[in-house]
């Protein structure tokens, strides 16, 4: 299946499971696919889609990025595929010259939030204007 289909399947599931109510487009995925300073990865386990994540500038923040739309399969959960999909954005984001990463979230995405604290993504003022976000977080990210 080509990337950016996968990728519309992937946030359709995701949009379901988490009651998004501002979605992307196909018109929203084909640019995140064509800015050098956005990206969207898809994590594949024995060539199926398993999980994706979307990293957006934030030009009004200064050298700052928004991590957006982790998400994994439920089938595919506990293997590490968020960390890892964290990994690679947070890694593009250095390779970008960003200094931040922010998100936001909703409080009852608990293993979302225990996820971000552990990967030191800490609590921050409203960055957005975002009707279902509860909880804004960012990340300093260092030098490798």
């Amino acid at each position: 299946m080509e990337q950016r289909l996968e990728a519309l399947e992937l946030l359709a599931e995701y949009y379901e499971a988490v009651d998004v109510v501002k979605r992307d487009t196909l018109a929203d995925v084909e640019g995140f696919l064509r800015d050098e300073a956005a990206g969207l990865w898809i994590a594949y386990v024995e060539e199926m889609p398993a999980g994706c994540v979307v990293l957006r500038p934030l030009p009004s923040m200064g050298s700052a990025g928004e991590c957006k739309r982790l998400y994994v399969r439920s089938q595919f959960r506990g293997r590490g595929i968020a960390e890892a999909l964290l990994d690679a954005m947070e890694d593009y984001g250095r390779v970008l010259g960003l200094k931040e990463i922010y998100l936001d979230s909703k409080d009852d995405l608990t293993v979302a939030i225990n996820l971000y604290r552990k990967r030191q993504y800490e609590p921050c003022a409203p960055y957005n204007d975002n009707p279902q976000a509860t909880i804004f977080m960012r990340k300093v990210l260092t030098a490798l």
